[in-house]
């Protein structure tokens, strides 16, 4: 035997009962209606059956009775049997319609005990088996239409006065809505102060009519077009519906989780705010300003624990929040979402945690597929809020960022094996962010700050990330993709400064010192800076030019100074530096970029300088390599600051962002330009259109004068 369903254990529980009873009924009003057919005679067409003939004389013929005169003739024996048989007849007749009169009135009141036990089932019977409950059966013989007089009407008129009358009563219907006003509002927010679950209703119900005012073929009890109304009920439906559910079913609060009491006015509100539900995630769909969003989410906040209880529901209410989240430009706007979701993961953990970060990670990696100067710190924005969020459950955000990683590096391998095209799912900007999202988890959430107690889980993520990112970079290492090496090269630097993590990245940028780029005399061109901050791959007409090859040269110098910053307090700087040293040494000797070259000796220059600070300062230790609590103890209270190459490094990222503003203003300048351009060019081409129209106009008028000539 099959598995008994959810919907039918529910039909049983909630109308079996009903609708049994409602069969049981519907059976006797037919046998009792049958039984009345059978009494009055005739078919349902309203015939009449043939009486018996019983003549009595049947001895003689109609000559026979003429001849012999009028003389009536004596009855015949089987006469009196045949009265006597008729009046048994008639007999039952009579018994049977007074046994029928009986069941009809003890049906009837059957009936009216029925309103009085179960009104909820009388009801029910009243809008949809009327018949039932108005029965009175009649003769089928009265309610034949006197045709032979002329009065009967044809079938067509009938159904037309039947459309005539449906029509009027939907008519009557529509009329039926009830108007919400200024006055109405007030009203229903004082009785608000002692709330009742009809109250309730009728403002969540005008509530829904007015979010959905703009929609079409929606039919709702009442209706609202004056716009002041309209701004009052939204407010009360947002503001006060919270507060006034608390009161009629306040909360309980378990471990700094609200829970609703179980009961059955809980069971009534909860149909209740299911609706309200609905018209929550229609205004969350539609949000236009933070102050909508601020109150929306509020609302949502307040009636949260109701929600849980229903999955898809719940589910819904987040993914438009997450939507508003990563989809909305404004800065408050995203504050408040994440602020919503924040607060809602950690007190419902258990229930919404793992949806909520599922979903912001996803939506997250559709939305940046389009990063510029203008939608990254939107996107940095949403990285470092998510990352937030990962921390409130450590090992659920441990399976879950596992998952994540082995799926970005089985595309990593894919791509690898796959010669021709496999490196555009890799070099995009969907796969830079997510490695540098998970850079940030990391760094967060694996700080030693925050280890003090006991090590995270998420640690464990730190080798596989840092091996596909690394993968990634050097997946080809050409320079018309050394931006995305930039790019991923400065994510490591934030791991490895953050999770005290080595990582040895020098490598990576030594590699470039030896490419065609580097290699061979550039070109001169009149292009622009070009952004690397906000671009993963170059554009042919850049490369090989000397302008590009600035860029990479001074990107080059950058990122070896931070990432030698990061050590330069270390008891083991000397022997780390004094390699890069000696290979930066030999390639200056080499190299005919003078401008490069002299930036790299200033940089050995500083790297010299701290490796001998750190050897005055190591001269005078009393405990050996192998102490490892006194090694990282070494300078943990000196500032790094104020180490050579620490100065160096802050003067550095001063010139960086002076260098930064500048290229972002002249690209906004550009921009700025092109729509003024395009602006005017869509104006032009419409004067010219209107001068071509004067011109066939006038021509036309003149062939016109010279046809009437």
């Amino acid at each position: 035997m099959g598995k008994t369903s959810k919907s039918t254990k529910k039909f049983q529980s909630k109308h079996l009962k009903r609708t049994l009873d409602h069969r049981k009924e519907v059976k006797k009003h037919k046998q009792l209606v049958d039984r009345r057919k059978k009494k009055n005679g005739g078919d349902q067409d309203g015939e009449a059956r043939p009486a018996k003939s019983n003549e009595i004389f049947d001895d003689m013929n109609v000559e026979e009775f003429f001849e012999g005169g009028f003389e009536v003739p004596k009855e015949q024996k089987g006469k009196k049997t045949e009265s006597k048989k008729q009046k048994k007849e008639a007999e039952e007749e009579d018994d049977e319609s007074s046994s029928e009169d009986e069941e009809i009135l003890e049906h009837q009141d059957d009936l009216s005990k029925l309103a009085e036990k179960d009104p909820e089932f009388y009801k029910y019977l009243q809008d949809n088996d009327k018949d039932l409950l108005d029965f009175n059966p009649t003769n089928p013989l009265d309610a034949i239409s006197d045709d032979e007089d002329g009065e009967g009407e044809d079938d067509e008129e009938d159904q037309v006065e039947k459309k005539v009358s449906k029509k009027a009563q939907q008519d009557e219907e529509s009329s039926d809505k009830i108007e919400v006003t200024v006055k109405l509002v007030k009203d229903w927010n004082k009785k608000l102060e002692e709330p009742s679950l009809k109250l309730i209703k009728n403002i969540v119900s005008a509530f829904k009519s007015a979010v959905n005012v703009n929609k079409e073929n929606q039919e709702y009890k009442y209706t609202v077009t004056d716009p002041k109304a309209f701004q009052e009920l939204i407010f009360l439906g947002l503001k006060k519906i919270p507060i006034a559910v608390q009161k009629l079913v306040p909360y309980k609060v378990v471990k700094n989780s609200r829970t609703v009491p179980k009961s059955t006015k809980v069971k009534q509100l909860n149909t209740i705010l299911k609706s309200h539900a609905g018209s929550l995630l229609t205004l969350l769909n539609d949000i236009t300003n933070t102050e909508t969003a601020a109150l929306v989410l509020s609302s949502v906040q307040e009636l949260l624990p109701f929600f849980i209880s229903f999955r898809r529901l719940l589910k819904e209410l987040i993914t438009a929040v997450v939507n508003v989240w990563s989809t909305t430009s404004e800065v408050e706007t995203q504050i408040a979402a994440f602020a919503f979701l924040n607060n809602s993961s950690r007190e419902f953990s258990k229930s919404i945690l793992e949806t909520v970060l599922k979903l912001t990670y996803s939506s997250f990696i559709k939305n940046c597929r389009q990063t510029n100067i203008h939608t990254m710190p939107m996107v940095n924005f949403q990285k470092n809020s998510a990352a937030e969020l990962f921390g409130i459950d450590e090992p659920l955000a441990y399976q879950i960022g596992f998952d994540y990683i082995r799926q970005l590096a089985i595309h990593l391998r894919n791509s690898i094996n796959n010669t021709k095209d496999g490196y555009k799912t890799i070099y995009n900007w969907q796969y830079a962010h997510s490695l540098d999202f998970w850079s940030r988890v990391l760094s967060v959430h694996c700080n030693p700050e925050r280890e003090i107690k006991k090590e995270s889980p998420l640690r464990q993520l730190i080798y596989p990330l840092v091996q596909v990112t690394l993968g990634a970079a050097r997946l080809i290492p050409t320079a018309q993709f050394f931006p995305i090496r930039f790019y991923l090269i400065r994510s490591m630097i934030r791991l490895s400064q953050n999770t005290g993590v080595f990582i040895p990245l020098f490598p990576l940028l030594q590699e470039i010192l030896n490419s065609t780029t580097m290699t061979k005399n550039p070109k001169n061109s009149n292009l622009q800076a070009f952004d690397f901050d906000h671009n993963i791959k170059a554009n042919s007409a850049y490369l090989g030019t000397r302008m590009y090859q600035q860029g990479v040269c001074e990107q080059f110098v950058d990122l070896v100074g931070e990432y030698f910053v990061l050590y330069s307090k270390s008891i083991s700087f000397p022997e780390l530096a004094t390699p890069v040293t000696i290979s930066l040494r030999r390639y200056i000797k080499s190299s005919k970029n003078v401008k490069f070259n002299k930036q790299l000796s200033n940089l050995v220059e500083k790297l010299n300088q701290n490796i001998e600070f750190i050897q005055q300062k190591r001269a005078n230790v009393e405990f050996s390599p192998t102490n490892r609590v006194e090694v990282n103890k070494f300078l943990i209270d000196f500032n790094w600051e104020k180490t050579p190459l620490g100065g160096y490094v802050v003067v550095q990222r001063q010139v960086k962002e002076e260098r930064a503003r500048i290229l972002r203003e002249s690209l906004l300048e550009d921009e700025e330009e092109r729509k003024k351009a395009k602006e005017v060019k869509d104006m032009g081409g419409d004067s010219e259109d209107e001068d071509v129209d004067e011109a066939m106009e006038d021509l036309e008028s003149s062939e016109a004068e010279e046809d009437e000539e």
